[in-house]
């Protein structure tokens, strides 16, 4: 799996009208606890299901998108933090050392 950018308000609406699993990062890039919850999920993010788009926000670079996920999936503003999203629903929200793909999956198959 690859880091989709998120940058635009676009990409965001697609997000929320996908009818398979989003995830979005939000991530800080001077922050050690983002950077140790990123390599956590990219070290097991093939335990995703393979259709699972998987979203990077810059927080540092694109503070107004993190306001409208918080605003939109009604989720306090977290960094790092995940996002599970499907049909436009935030599934699950993970924080800090909560972050774990083993979960995500856990949330999946319940959902599916």
């Amino acid at each position: 799996m690859n880091w989709i950018p998120l940058k635009t308000e676009t990409q965001l609406a697609e997000i929320k009208s996908n009818s398979h699993y989003s995830i979005i990062f939000k991530h800080s890039t001077r922050c050690s606890i983002s950077i140790m919850a990123k390599k956590k999920i990219e070290l097991t993010w093939d335990e995703l299901p393979k259709d699972t788009k998987m979203y990077f926000l810059d927080l540092l670079m694109y503070r107004p998108i993190s306001n409208q996920i918080a605003s939109d999936f009604l989720v306090a503003h977290q960094s790092p933090q995940v996002l599970l999203i499907k049909n436009g629903d935030c599934v699950l929200e993970q924080s800090h050392g909560d972050i774990s793909v083993n979960e995500i999956n856990e949330v999946i198959s319940q959902t599916a």
